[in-house]
């Protein structure tokens, strides 16, 4: 079975973007993986087809309404087991491990909120999964949805050329990735360090852990807050 993800948004031409394109491109011509962006103002039931409103409580800017948007998410989900996930600068970030824990699974519903914000209320009634990809913010979901759809699709099997790629990679192992080389040789005086090209394979992956814990302690400390997977 595939994976197939549904994306409900304001702006279903930003789908598949860059998806399209490369590995997932060919992936999604193959029927590895599928995608349907769906337009939530379809769902809106009055003549200007609404689909926001002012804050309850004043403030600034909309928020998405929470009838149509529960109609949406019904229409394409009702009877689907597939987790329901609401792109949001509040929600848990992304992290390698849920994105293994998602191309492990059938597939995805994705809403991508626009505006203000989305009413609490259909966040809860949906059980609707907040995801951050950062703590920045962007003019939507679509962007945070292309995001996770990519981290998600790579793994999927069968789509990258070499199976290895996907596990030696930072996070994949509680680390960053050790630094790459290939020739030539010699590059504006810098060398290929020596054991890349001793032949020594025990040698080499010893490098490998002592330049990713290096490169680990110095730009994301954090990250060995946790115990490092074996």
């Amino acid at each position: 079975m595939s994976f197939r993800a549904t994306v409900l948004t304001l702006y279903p031409e930003m789908f598949p973007g860059h998806l399209g394109a490369s590995l997932s491109g060919r992936a999604l011509e193959r029927g590895q993986w599928s995608i349907d962006a769906v337009q939530i103002r379809d769902f809106a039931e009055d003549k200007h087809r609404t689909v926001d409103d002012t804050p309850a409580g004043g403030g600034a800017g909309m928020v998405l309404k929470p009838d149509v948007l529960a109609r949406a998410i019904d229409a394409v989900s009702r009877d689907d087991h597939r987790p329901r996930l609401l792109m949001s600068p509040r929600g848990r970030p992304l992290t390698q491990k849920r994105v293994r824990e998602l191309a492990d699974g059938p597939g995805v519903v994705i809403v991508c909120g626009r505006f203000e914000g989305v009413d609490q209320r259909v966040i809860d009634g949906r059980e609707l999964e907040e995801v951050s990809i950062g703590d920045y913010i962007l003019s939507g979901g679509e962007p945070a949805a292309l995001t996770l759809l990519d981290a998600v699709v790579r793994i999927l099997p069968g789509v990258m050329g070499n199976e290895l790629s996907g596990v030696h990679e930072s996070f994949e192992g509680g680390l960053l990735e050790h630094p790459h080389y290939t020739r030539p040789q010699v590059f504006e005086g810098r060398e290929i360090p020596p054991v890349l090209t001793s032949g020594n394979h025990g040698a080499i992956a010893k490098w490998r852990e002592i330049e990713a814990r290096r490169l680990t302690e110095e730009r994301r400390p954090d990250l060995l807050v946790q115990p490092v997977k074996k």
